[in-house]
């Protein structure tokens, strides 16, 4: 969300955002709304100043008929405008919910991901002296992951890691951790299982409450018991991320200046529905309901030079790890009409899968200003005591799935054993892995 003295002061720069971010929101309807809804606020606030005014009056003495009938009338007035005002109110938050983040200047001006700018790109895709296998053949045929018993244990798109696989995965884990609190970033394990709060704070509703329809995110149906016996029915729902749970551990509080920006990189399962790729990817481990990931997630001052430097960071962390595992990869620059309507400058990491014969995103980072620190209510406290929202930025470290896709298939030899990446052997065991 935004401040909505400021969408009414840049209502035109906000009409472009909508335009470019193809976002369904009539901005001239929303400051119509909020105009009556200020007039709404004006008549409630009078009648209570008369209110007051006539209760100040008649205080240490009996109040006349006159007064009596008076107040009661000022009483019904006000609770007849507030119903007005209550559906005047709620009209103008569904608004304000879709009101996106003016994107930064360098921000590609497109309308879908075809129109996303490759800015960076290391290595050269990997040339074979034979036919290379694809992954899921290489994993089949070195029994390191097992689909099949995966569909019938957890249904589509489930999986089970198998015998080095789980060590390869682990690894990857293990080598983001450290690159990162070697960085300076404090670890967490944050909960994967969060309150609503949490997915609508950082924008993981495409509106206001979870609309099953449209949002990727498995909803627990099970009421809670609490520790008194009692039942208490509170939706729950299961993170796809880890970036939510680390975002709303500050929910609601007061930082402090001199201890931003602060660093976190918090490890995860992930649980994702991808409702809206039905029909893509239905083999192998590319898109998947369930897999891990190292997020890393900044939280800093609200100043645009200190937040544009903080993302080239994270995303040179996310690069180091591409060239630490030896993976040819690529940068794009997102356009507004691929990016959220809360991010103000997002970028994609993709790894080379000789299979795809093309790059598969392995990474995303995102600048979202103070867009989710208004949702979630983070504010800091300058020098100068002045509270203000934080800015908010992500970034994943390294996810499991697919940087093992891209493994695979470019370290992969002639007689389908697979080389180790050398980052990685100290947690898998060995140099190489072979048929069994």
């Amino acid at each position: 969300m935004l401040d909505i003295k400021f969408i009414r002061e840049n209502s035109e720069k906000i009409k472009e955002a909508v335009s470019n971010k193809n976002i369904d929101l009539d901005v001239d309807q929303l400051l119509q709304i909020d105009k009556e809804r200020r007039g709404f606020i004006s008549k409630i606030d009078e009648l209570q100043i008369i209110k007051n005014k006539l209760a100040k009056n008649t205080q240490g003495q009996k109040p006349t008929g006159e007064q009596i009938e008076e107040g009661k009338k000022i009483k019904t007035k006000i609770a007849e405008i507030e119903k007005e005002f209550r559906e005047v109110e709620k009209e103008y938050l569904d608004l304000m919910i879709k009101v996106p983040t003016i994107p930064s200047e360098d921000t590609p001006v497109g309308k879908d991901e075809n129109d996303n700018v490759e800015v960076y790109k290391w290595g050269e895709p990997t040339e074979f002296d034979f036919e290379p296998k694809d992954y899921i053949t290489l994993a089949k045929n070195l029994d390191l992951i097992d689909f099949e018993r995966g569909v019938k244990t957890a249904g589509y798109r489930g999986y089970y890691v198998k015998n080095e696989a789980v060590m390869l995965q682990m690894g990857l884990m293990m080598l983001a951790l450290e690159k990162l609190i070697s960085k300076g970033f404090t670890p967490m394990i944050p909960p994967t299982l969060v309150r609503e709060f949490a997915l609508f704070g950082s924008g993981y509703f495409a509106g206001k409450e979870y609309n099953p329809e449209v949002d990727e995110i498995y909803k627990i149906a099970n009421d809670e018991k609490l520790a008194d016996g009692t039942t208490k029915k509170e939706n729950k729902f299961l993170v796809g991320t880890a970036e939510p749970s680390l975002l709303a551990y500050y929910a609601n509080e007061v930082l402090d200046e001199k201890d931003l920006p602060l660093k976190i990189c918090g490890f995860s399962q992930c649980y994702r529905s991808e409702i809206g790729s039905y029909g893509k990817d239905t083999k192998g481990i590319y898109r998947v309901h369930e897999f891990m990931k190292v997020e890393q997630v900044c939280i800093c001052k609200a100043n645009l030079k200190e937040s544009d430097k903080i993302q080239k960071e994270m995303i040179e962390i996310s690069k180091e790890l591409h060239e630490d595992l030896g993976l040819p990869y690529r940068l794009l620059q997102i356009c507004t009409g691929d990016m959220g309507a809360g991010k103000y400058k997002m970028f994609d990491i993709e790894a080379w899968m000789p299979n795809r014969n093309s790059y598969g995103e392995t990474g995303s980072a995102s600048n979202f200003l103070d867009w989710q620190a208004r949702r979630l209510n983070v504010k800091y406290k300058d020098k100068d005591d002045n509270k203000k929202f934080v800015y908010m930025l992500n970034n994943t470290a390294l996810p499991t799935v697919r940087p093992m896709i891209a493994i695979l298939e470019n370290y992969q030899q002639k007689d389908e054993s697979i080389i180790v990446p050398e980052v990685l052997r100290k947690w898998v065991g060995k140099d190489v892995i072979n048929k069994k």
